[in-house]
């Protein structure tokens, strides 16, 4: 018989290690377009190719994982409309923010994914007593990462913002790569 919370948490595992490789290639890729002067229209097939090569070499494992995953999500429908929308405040905020603010995108999409991540395991423990700690992993290097990048982007790298953007969106596939790790290796 096989434990299903540890069967969601290896689904999970799968989706984070998934995105945690495409957000390392499409950071690799989108710099050397960069670098080869690539017309803009690039970059779009360049994280469009690979999140769909990533899911596409994992679907397999991926399609297995899907009735875990959708089962885990349907657990917020019962939360309160108040974190409902506090949830939904953190992870859309920072995203939403980009347009106000686009010279700070790389800061405010590691602030989305951090507090996102943060609130949703935090109201995932309370409300469904699920406790995610992938999900709080990723929240916890996102937001760590966050004056780490801006080290990088104001002191390292300040002539060189390509490479600043490049690093902060390593620092996404690290925290999504740890989380996938530790839930691909989680024993309960």
């Amino acid at each position: 018989m096989s434990d299903p919370a540890l069967e969601t948490r290896r689904a999970f595992g799968v989706l984070f290690a998934g995105v945690s490789a495409a957000v390392f290639a499409g950071a690799t890729l989108s710099e050397l377009a960069f670098q080869n002067n690539a017309p803009f229209y690039y970059y779009a097939v360049i994280w469009v190719g690979s999140f769909g090569a990533t899911f596409g070499v994992a679907w397999p494992r991926f399609r297995k994982a899907m009735p875990a995953i959708r089962e885990r999500m349907k657990n917020s429908v019962r939360w309160s409309a108040g974190a409902k929308a506090l949830n939904g405040i953190c992870w859309a905020g920072p995203f939403a923010s980009i347009a106000a603010f686009p010279s700070l995108y790389q800061y405010l999409i590691l602030l989305g994914i951090g507090l996102g991540n943060l609130s949703t395991y935090l109201m995932m423990k309370k409300y469904s007593r699920l406790d995610n700690r992938e999900q709080l992993i990723v929240a916890a290097i996102s937001l760590a990462a966050l004056p780490a990048a801006l080290a990088i982007d104001t002191s390292l790298f300040a002539d060189h913002q390509d490479v600043a953007v490049m690093l902060s969106r390593m620092l996404i596939a690290l925290a999504y790569g740890a989380g996938g790790t530790f839930a691909l290796l989680a024993r309960e």
